[in-house]
C-alpha cells in the first residue's frame, strides 16, 4: 500500500464513529479577505538614518542642490503644494524620525514639492527655534532633497519652508 492509502485507513479509524454537526449548528465559515496587491520593494530604497544634528554650516533660509539654478527657487516659492508636515512642538527626536518618514513616502508618492511646518520657536523655553535650524540641516543633508525656501506667509512664512523633492520618474 502506499502512503495515501494507509493515510486514509488511519483518517478513517480514528473519526470512523463522528457523526457530522446538524445544520443549524455548523458555523458559517467567512468569506477569506481580499488580497491586496503588494508592490515589488525590490526597486525600493531602504530608509536609513542619516542625519545629523550637527551642521557644518548655520542653517540658511534657502538651499539649493549643486547644478541647479536659483530660478529654481522662485519657482519653488510659488508651487503648488502636495502634501505638508506639522512638526512644531514636537520632541526633537520625533521631529527627525516624521521627517525622514514622511519625505520617504512623498518621493513613493512620485511628489515633488512639500510643506513642512517647523514653527516658529515663539513657545519654546527661551523662545528659540529649535526646531527651524535642525530642520534645515536635515534638509540640506538627505538625499532626496534638491532644494528649499521660505514658506510665503499664507502657508506659514519663516516657520515653515516649501521644498523640492527628487523623483527619478518626473522630470522637472
Amino acid at each position: 500500500m502506499n502512503a495515501t492509502v494507509e493515510d486514509g485507513i488511519l483518517f478513517r479509524s480514528v473519526v470512523g464513529h463522528v457523526t457530522p454537526l446538524a445544520e443549524q449548528n455548523r458555523a458559517t465559515q467567512a468569506k477569506p479577505a481580499v488580497q491586496t496587491r503588494v508592490r515589488s520593494t525590490r526597486n525600493v530604497p531602504k530608509m536609513v538614518d542619516t542625519l545629523s544634528d550637527y551642521a557644518a554650516q548655520p542653517s540658511a533660509e534657502t538651499y539649493l542642490a549643486n547644478g541647479l539654478s536659483r530660478m529654481m527657487l522662485r519657482k519653488l516659492r510659488r508651487s503648488s503644494i502636495e502634501d505638508s508636515l506639522d512638526l512644531h512642538g514636537s520632541p526633537i527626536e520625533t521631529a527627525r524620525v516624521l521627517l525622514q518618514h514622511f519625505i520617504f513616502s512623498a518621493t513613493q508618492q512620485q511628489f515633488r514639492h512639500v510643506l513642512i511646518i517647523h514653527g516658529k520657536g515663539t513657545n519654546s523655553p527661551g523662545g528659540e527655534a529649535v526646531l527651524r535650524a535642525l530642520t534645515r540641516n536635515w534638509l540640506t543633508q538627505h538625499p532626496q532633497v534638491l532644494a528649499y525656501c521660505l514658506a510665503p506667509p499664507n502657508l506659514g512664512g519663516d516657520g515653515a519652508v516649501i521644498i523640492l523633492l527628487k523623483n527619478n520618474l518626473r522630470t522637472l
